[in-house]
């Protein structure tokens, strides 16, 4: 079976990811290339890894966060979908079983805010972890007077958090906002969405999400 770290590394892919990236950059989003793919990666893997899943479902999750946003390579819009179709025509020839593929395409098909569902575990964690990386690192425009409020909300999150208490009861987002460039009302406006997905998200690993910024716990 391909492995994770494997993954990383295989240029035919990376090539997709760089091109998907450039491709947004050109549109002005915000950083979708290796640094987001492979945080999202490792959370996933962390949070099933954290509710004791087996090795060989985290090896699963961290796989389909890294090619998670291959689809943007397509277009922007429906990139979850065309992405999940990527994925399994790269993986096919990847000696994955035939249910390890579709739990992988899955998981894929199902991340994006506008037409996903937290199906089943893999799902769920991908939500979590795609959903949770907010910062300001993100951020390509260097002239802060044109920032967007997609800009402002991710160049004003100095720190954020994702993290599962010890009892495994709930599932904690917590971020320091920097209200000088981005409001908390500002990160609702564009993130709403997002956290009612990743509170559904939470719902079907067994967990509550709670979101939490600048101390103030708002879900």
């Amino acid at each position: 079976m391909i492995r994770y770290e494997d993954l990383k590394h295989n240029e035919e892919i990376r090539t997709y990811i760089a091109q998907a990236d450039a491709s947004l950059a050109a549109l002005g989003f915000t950083e979708h290339s290796f640094a987001h793919v492979t945080i999202v990666a490792e959370t996933a893997g962390y949070i099933l890894e954290t509710l004791d899943y087996p090795a060989h479902t985290v090896e699963l999750v961290k796989i389909a966060g890294f090619l998670h946003d291959i689809g943007n390579l397509v277009n922007r819009v429906d990139h979850s979908q065309s992405g999940a179709v990527m994925a399994f025509q790269l993986l096919r020839g990847m000696d994955l079983s035939p249910q390890d593929l579709a739990t992988v395409v899955t998981a894929i098909g199902n991340h994006d805010e506008g037409t996903g569902v937290p199906v089943d575990a893999l799902s769920a964690a991908l939500i979590l972890a795609d959903k949770s990386d907010v910062r300001r690192s993100r951020v390509r425009n260097t002239d802060k007077a044109a920032f967007d409020i997609h800009d402002r909300v991710n160049y004003s999150v100095k720190k954020t958090v994702l993290k599962i208490n010890e009892e495994r009861t709930n599932i904690k987002l917590k971020m320091h906002i920097d209200t000088k460039y981005g409001s908390i009302m500002d990160y609702f406006e564009i993130f709403l969405a997002r956290m009612t997905l990743c509170r559904r998200a939470a719902q079907k690993l067994g967990l509550e999400f709670k979101l939490i910024i600048n101390e103030q716990t708002l879900l």
